[in-house]
């Protein structure tokens, strides 16, 4: 069964969405309940860990003010000297 949903969204994003869901051929309405669809079905309960993922986790101690975005900088920066 299928309701009417009045939602107050901005203006630009109305326009580009529309633009988005002409593009796709897909109506906007479709589009916004095939998101808010995606957001009910993708609970993080229902994401299983395996085995090999849960046996890995802590094997790696990182301190906690480590920069990964500094360390990475340095790596792209010495790997292209």
């Amino acid at each position: 069964m299928y309701k009417k949903l009045t939602l107050s969204i901005n203006e630009r994003v109305i326009e580009e969405a529309k633009t988005y869901a002409q593009n796709h051929q897909v109506s906007l309405s479709k589009l916004i309940e095939t998101y808010l669809n995606s957001l009910i079905e993708n609970k993080p309960e229902d994401i299983k860990i395996t085995p090999l993922v849960e046996s890995l986790s802590g094997v790696v101690d990182i301190p906690h003010d480590f920069d990964y975005k500094n360390d990475y900088t340095d790596y792209l920066l010495d790997k292209y000297q």
